[in-house]
């Protein structure tokens, strides 16, 4: 869930409204330099320089209307869709998959009347977390919003870069991928209602009220579909953790990265929690929610959470040290998280320069299986910079 001004998950070289990763041909009018889109991507000043622009703040008791925010709010500098999840296909063998859409307002080119002016950027990343290669299959996309190629409707989750989409049709997303090794098609059933994170939506990243975000989750969502793999279509059947956020502010001064994890439990139960890290990997800030498996929530004040690093995975690429397990105390919660496979390192440098680790894990409390989710850590080869 990393906000799309540094869009960490990635972005193809641009190639004018739609993007693809494979690197299919476009019109040469509308190809953008790759210089220029990651320079608008991350609020660089090009030509035409960017102007005044005023990005709204969250602000503390703002009420949430559902379907209307579960589309997008382009007045805010960033805003993604976050979908985690784990699937099972009919041999009985696990993988782990993420799907991201972001919106990005870059500041630039706003009094523009021209289709071509970059008003609202748009990138995906979807992964597969594969035991059989036990490494991360990645693919993404990037592209303007415009020419009906790309675009994130205000109405209700709909987001699209050319052949991938996530789609809301009342409680259930279609996601449909089309990446270079791998596909997916699924459908993914909600089970109960958003579930708000931090002050009913409102989730705080620091000590300064500004750094937040408009926050809420649907955990426990039912997915059914089809996972291929090179030409091997199967079907699949599992559960998934989709994100809602957006912001203008995201980190606090001193911030470095943050660790971050979803958990479905197989009782019907959900956790998520978060810390936000300085360079002595100490938490600036942190928070969570838990909601019990007939609807119950709980939101975790910053001392109810604890991150402790179990075990450590040394990158052969990058050289990075990650935890890749952790105890994790967060609220009542206390529970253990082992990764799927160590590998699950996520390189963007060809984007943006930057790597992070993102992958599946497993939940363990105490020596019992307890369920399924993913564990995001930014941060650790270099500080973010958003």
């Amino acid at each position: 869930m990393i906000p799309p001004r540094l869009p960490l998950r990635g972005c193809a070289a641009p190639q004018g409204g739609g993007i693809r990763g494979s690197g299919r041909p476009v019109a040469a009018n509308v190809i953008l330099s790759r210089r220029r889109f990651l320079a608008l991507a991350l609020g660089v000043a090009v030509t035409p320089a960017r102007g005044e622009v005023t990005y709204p703040d969250v602000e503390a008791g703002t009420t949430l209307v559902f379907p209307r925010d579960e589309g997008a709010h382009p007045a805010f500098r960033s805003e993604w869709w976050y979908v985690t999840g784990w699937l099972r296909d009919s041999r009985g063998r696990d993988y782990g998959f993420q799907i991201t859409f972001f919106r990005n307002r870059p500041g630039v080119a706003e009094a523009s009347t021209s289709r071509f002016a970059p008003k609202q950027l748009l990138f995906a990343h979807a992964a597969i977390a594969d035991p059989g290669v036990e490494r991360l299959r990645v693919d993404q996309r990037a592209a303007r919003e415009g020419f009906g190629l790309a675009y994130a409707s205000a109405d209700r989750t709909d987001v699209r870069i050319d052949d991938w989409s996530l789609v809301q049709d009342a409680d259930r997303f279609v996601a449909k991928i089309a990446a270079r090794d791998f596909a997916l098609d699924l459908s993914l059933a909600a089970t109960m209602p958003p579930l708000l994170e931090g002050d009913r939506g409102v989730s705080r990243k620091g000590p300064d009220p500004v750094d937040a975000s408009y926050y809420y989750s649907r955990p426990q969502l039912v997915v059914t579909g089809t996972l291929t793999l090179g030409d091997d279509a199967r079907q699949v059947t599992g559960v998934a953790w989709l994100d809602h956020e957006w912001s203008s502010r995201y980190l606090p001064q001193g911030a470095v990265g943050w660790d971050w994890t979803g958990i479905d439990f197989d009782d019907g139960s959900a956790l998520m929690a978060f810390r936000i890290r300085d360079a002595s990997a100490k938490a600036l800030w942190a928070g969570g929610t838990w909601r019990g498996a007939h609807g119950a929530t709980r939101t975790l004040a910053p001392d109810e959470i604890a991150f402790t690093p179990l075990a450590h995975w040394r990158s052969p690429r990058t050289g990075i040290d990650y935890p890749v397990s952790f105890r994790v105390r967060a609220g009542n919660s206390d529970v253990t998280l082992a990764p799927l496979f160590p590998d699950q390192e996520l390189d963007a440098r060809i984007g943006v320069g930057t790597v992070y680790w993102e992958g599946a894990v497993r939940a363990m409390v105490g020596d019992r299986p307890a369920g399924r989710g993913y564990l995001e850590l930014t941060g650790y080869g270099q500080p973010l910079r958003i």
